[in-house]
């Protein structure tokens, strides 16, 4: 197994609330029988590079860099994020605005909110949006609300905290995704390096999902953890970050969360903005 100088697993993972929430009884030594961890903290955009540069044993990434990684990383079933109600939004200054040849600001081109906003898109604005700029997710709601761009693509707990700018919410893509499809959104994944073999990637998923578990039945043990990385985020919303994307899909993909990932993923490739998936690249070994 590829690890660092103390033996310890690579990983790197977001400093949000969901991730530390996630991962702390694993991080400080509470799994039983589990590896130690290597804790990385990086925001997806990075971990998502870092996956296609091959660094690191394990890392969170969007689901919709998985077309570029599967080849050496597998999914693990478990950990990651989909739920329902909590997809991205796209924000204006006013309400009912025109996207037809707006400037939009999005945090990353290879971001399952992306592929979700590019797939609303294609059905609403025929004209199509004028031009795209990736931006700091930290970054999305002010550049909208001091008209330097038209609209933003939103994510994380900037769903909570958006009317603070004054801005309206324009579309909900995890609306729009789930009406359409009725499955669930994939939002973050879990993948792992496929060199290990298939008998340590079962270990890794396996103290992952305990893991997950063990939050749940203690929720007090992961705060310290929590609070010490949620970037000053106020309790009450780290709390509710916590609550809509940790779920039972974090513990288990389960059929709709594998339906989910392959429908967008098919959907993105169709509208030529991802490659297509093997068939089997999603299974886990």
């Amino acid at each position: 197994m590829s690890t660092g100088d103390d033996g310890a697993v690579r990983i790197a993972y977001s400093p949000c609330p969901n991730d530390t929430f996630v991962f702390d009884a694993w991080a400080h030594g509470r799994v039983p029988g589990a590896p130690a961890l290597d804790v990385t903290f990086a925001d997806i955009d990075i971990t998502n590079g870092m996956a296609e540069r091959g660094e690191l044993d394990v890392l969170k990434v969007s689901y919709a860099v998985l077309p570029w990684v599967l080849e050496e990383y597998a999914l693990l079933p478990c950990g990651g994020a989909l739920g329902r109600g909590c997809g991205p939004l796209v924000l204006t200054r006013g309400p009912g605005a025109d996207l037809s040849g707006a400037t939009v600001a999005v945090p990353s081109e290879r971001s399952t909110a992306y592929l979700l906003f590019r797939l609303w898109a294609a059905e609403v604005l025929p004209e199509g949006v004028g031009k795209v700029v990736v931006l700091p997710f930290n970054e999305i709601m002010p550049a909208v609300r001091d008209g330097r761009v038209d609209a933003g693509l939103v994510i994380h707990e900037a769903r909570f905290t958006y009317q603070d700018y004054g801005l309206h919410c324009l579309a909900d893509m995890g609306e729009h995704w789930e009406s359409t499809t009725g499955l669930p959104i994939p939002l973050g994944a879990i993948i792992a390096r496929r060199s290990l073999g298939g008998g340590r990637l079962r270990a890794l998923a396996e103290a992952a999902r305990t893991s997950v578990r063990m939050a749940w039945e203690d929720p007090e043990a992961s705060r310290p953890y929590v609070r010490a990385h949620a970037q000053e985020l106020d309790p009450a919303v780290a709390d509710q970050h916590i609550g809509l994307y940790v779920n039972e899909f974090t513990a288990d993909l389960g059929e709709d969360g594998y339906a989910a990932v392959r429908g967008l993923l098919t959907r993105a490739a169709a509208e030529g903005l991802v490659p297509a998936i093997a068939a089997g690249a999603l299974a886990f070994p």
